[in-house]
């Protein structure tokens, strides 16, 4: 690869995973658990994620993989499975979709 797209994929993951980082922030404050799957070097090429996990009762866990990326528009934004939660500029908002998706699994009635 050349040394620019080198350069810009390396921005690209830094922007990324400090986006990611004010997300896990936010739902730690809502008392979910996450493991950062975008700070492992050895895997470069894999896509950014954040696993949010909530624990229910008698072994149901349910878990959201949240990534980031470029919208149409230029601004950066949260996904989840292929679905739009946030503008990045707001990781609360966020955390509330992330809960509210959590939420649904565990509870599929409350959508």
């Amino acid at each position: 690869m050349t040394p620019c797209v080198l350069r810009w994929r390396t921005r690209h993951r830094a922007t990324a995973a400090r986006h990611l980082d004010l997300l896990a922030v936010a739902v730690l404050a809502k008392g979910y658990r996450f493991v950062k799957l975008y700070r492992a070097e050895e895997l470069p090429g894999r896509p950014l994620l954040l696993w949010v996990f909530a624990f229910g009762r008698e072994h149901r866990h349910v878990r959201v993989a949240v990534g980031v990326r470029v919208t149409s528009g230029g601004a950066w934004g949260y996904f989840e499975d292929g679905r739009f939660l946030a503008l990045c500029g707001d990781a609360e908002a966020a955390a509330v979709r992330v809960d509210a998706v959590l939420r649904h699994r565990m509870f599929p009635s409350t959508w």
